[in-house]
């Protein structure tokens, strides 16, 4: 009897059989945290604790001196704050400052997806601040982890008319495509256990014992504006607005930011328009999407996972259809729409309601108090009094919102007070900047970003001042490593940490951020930055076209390779 030769599967990633065996996002975590030897958790529960919203980290400017001691490394806590749509209340933004003093780092980090973000914060308190982030009515289930993260939409007034349908939307996205595991509950809020099998007991509808092959983003935009950067997402709605009214809204597939040095199969995408979906229809082409993913996504290769290298090797076509089966109708043509910024409107604004908005800039979106400036203090003393709403832009700044005529003259007093206004006198540059956290905490990071960029815009102003192009919006990003926090390919100038002090430098994405930037040199040093751009900055101030933006301008003196039409670097208008 002759054997025939089977092909064996794939070998899964390790990660996949982990999810498996976790008892529905469980592990050993609960243990791990009631463990007083230790200032860490195991490996395992590490990887499972990212579903429940927390990194372990541990302080690496403190490594060498800590090893040479012999002595444990210097183990924190990053937790990470769902806000969908980034709306908060005063309420919760006063917890979350007390909450950032009480067990954290005593600061706010306001994340690129409008969350709040705490750093510092020990395993001995772990449990405690996740229950007070909590009884804030805030949550950090599905911050991280293989799921749909926080869902981000445009927060900006001058979409106002319209901000509550969007807000309402990612709201309802976010709470239909949140783990149903019990596990978050009983670990952290003190649940009774299911009772029963764990097969009998307990179910994901959506997700299954696995969960998502990788993370999984999420955004709604409303045009003009673009500060969601809706093509840097795994899943995107444009909404389309007729009569001040959202009549449904495009669907955008297949984007994603992270890559690896080296592995060029590795790479920055851009989604692309699917279709178009009526109001009602949203949140369940939302899950049909999810679970297409959940299915066809790679489990063998974490750097091969994201819906964006799905939809590249199986095709658009392929994937609609996939989608459009299991809603039992077709999606529409896309409607028209056009995109001209990616920024915010800083200032103050009046909405359509009538109430006053003012975004302020906020660098880096770290909220903090030093000796120079109470930036902290400040926001505490507007939300003690404020009665509208904390709105977390995709920028990482931050917008008072919903401010009456009577209130406005309050408000005001404290601004200037505080100086909270202060930045927004900034150059064009700085207030087109935005960096990831990079070191000290980040594991991944391979050189400064968040303490950085500050330092190199104040180098880069005198270079644009020069020129006369203090006022010039000109987009600006830096990450500590290639796998995108800062979406730093959407930026016109971007900057990719390769090593310490060195920098894979980018030019020319698009200002509407419909176009990806390329590289344009490698590794170069951070004391060399300010002159490798000072040429390219005087040139553009001489001989730009009216209007024409520093992206575009890198690109049509090619200093940057040319796109090609197979390429997924830019995203074509959709026409009438």
């Amino acid at each position: 009897m002759v054997s025939k030769k089977t092909e064996e599967s794939p070998k899964l990633h390790k990660n996949e059989g982990l999810k498996a065996d976790s008892n529905y996002l469980r592990g050993t975590i609960a243990e791990g945290l009631a463990d007083t030897l230790s200032g860490a958790i195991s490996a395992d529960d590490t990887q499972l604790l990212k579903f429940h919203g927390s990194y372990q980290q541990d302080d690496r400017d403190e490594r060498s001196e800590r090893r040479k001691k012999k002595l444990d490394k210097a183990y924190s806590f990053m937790i990470r704050i769902r806000v969908p749509g980034g709306v908060a209340t005063p309420a919760q933004w006063l917890k979350m400052d007390e909450l950032s003093d009480r067990y954290a780092n005593g600061t706010i980090k306001l994340t690129t997806r409008q969350a709040f973000q705490f750093h510092g914060v020990i395993k001995g308190v772990l449990k405690k601040t996740v229950q007070e982030i909590n009884a804030a009515a805030l949550d950090t289930i599905a911050a991280c982890g293989d799921v749909n993260r926080n869902v981000m939409c445009n927060p900006n007034p001058h979409a106002s008319e319209v901000h509550a349908e969007v807000l309402k939307l990612s709201q309802d996205i976010s709470d239909h495509l949140t783990p149903k595991t019990r596990a978050y509950h009983e670990i952290w809020l003190d649940e009774e256990k299911i009772s029963g099998g764990e097969e009998e007991a307990e179910i994901e509808p959506i997700y299954g014992k696995t969960y998502l092959p990788r993370k999984f983003k999420i955004v709604v935009a409303v045009p003009p504006s673009n500060d969601v950067d809706i093509y840097a997402h795994d899943l995107g709605f444009i909404a389309v607005v007729q009569k001040g009214k959202v009549v449904g809204y495009n669907v955008t597939v297949g984007g994603g930011m992270g890559m690896t040095h080296g592995q060029e199969a590795t790479h920055p995408r851009l989604a692309e328009v699917l279709g178009f979906c009526k109001p009602e229809q949203a949140v369940e082409v939302a899950e049909k999407v999810v679970l297409v993913q959940r299915d066809f996504g790679d489990r063998t290769n974490r750097a091969h996972a994201r819906l964006k290298y799905t939809i590249k090797d199986r095709g658009l076509d392929w994937f609609r259809k996939e989608v459009e089966s299991r809603l039992g109708y077709k999606l529409l043509k896309a409607k028209p729409f056009k995109f001209d910024s990616t920024g915010d409107r800083y200032g103050w604004v009046k909405g359509a309601d009538g109430k006053w908005h003012l975004t302020l800039y906020i660098q880096n979106g770290r909220v903090k108090d030093t000796p120079e400036f109470q930036m902290k203090t400040g926001l505490r003393e507007i939300a003690l009094l404020h009665k509208g709403d904390f709105r977390l832009t995709c920028n990482q700044n931050l917008i008072i919102g919903g401010i009456a005529d009577k209130d406005r003259k309050d408000i005001e007093k404290l601004l200037k007070h505080y100086g909270l206004d202060r930045g927004l006198s900034s150059s064009g540059l700085r207030l087109n900047s935005m960096a990831c956290v990079a070191l000290p905490t980040c594991g991944l990071s391979l050189a400064e970003s968040e303490r950085y960029l500050p330092d190199l815009v104040t180098e880069l102003e005198e270079v644009v001042e020069s020129c006369g192009l203090r006022d010039d919006a000109i987009v600006i990003r830096m990450t500590g490593c290639p796998n995108g926090c800062a979406r730093p390919y959407l930026g016109e100038i971007a900057f990719v940490g390769k090593a310490p002090g060195k920098y894979n430098m980018y030019l020319g994405a698009g200002f509407d951020g419909a176009r990806l930037n390329r590289l344009f040199k490698a590794s170069v040093k951070a004391e060399d930055i300010k002159e490798e751009l000072r040429p390219l900055i005087e040139q553009y101030a001489k001989e730009r076209k009216e209007g024409e933006r520093f992206g575009d301008f890198c690109m049509r003196k090619k200093w940057v390779k040319p796109f090609e039409e197979s390429e997924n670097y830019h995203v074509p208008a959709v026409d009438n």
